[in-house]
């Protein structure tokens, strides 16, 4: 977990020297890729911080499969006409938040089960 964190500093300090612009045509791409690196990642801290357990190839793997997937529905929205990206988007935002939610809640139980023995 902590080489995840690492990668996205380094990724982010990256991204904020460089003068790199992103083509208007591949932006909705772009944004659904971002999104499903978020929605792994939240997903990733999920399970680090929950009881659930922390595998580096579900994360992989979930990371490739949300790219790939959204990528094939930004496609097809293309080809058909249809906006299909806000789809991902949406999806992927309601999973972000749901993983957020869920690692609050787990952490807050946990500070609260805390002050409860030394209180």
């Amino acid at each position: 977990m902590t080489w995840a964190f690492l990668g996205i500093l380094i990724g982010t300090i990256i991204g904020l020297t460089l003068n790199f612009s992103i083509p208007i045509e591949l932006t909705k791409y772009t944004a659904v890729i971002i999104m499903g690196v978020l929605d792994a990642l939240f997903g990733a801290i999920r399970a680090e911080t929950s009881n659930d357990q922390f595998d580096g190839i579900i994360f992989i793997t979930g990371l490739g499969f949300n790219i790939v997937l959204s990528v094939l529905i930004t496609v097809l929205g293309d080809k058909l006409g249809l906006d299909l990206y806000l789809a991902a988007a949406f999806v992927f935002t309601f999973r972000i938040f749901t993983n957020v939610g869920a690692t609050r809640r787990y952490l807050l139980d946990h500070y609260l089960a805390k002050t409860r023995k030394t209180g």
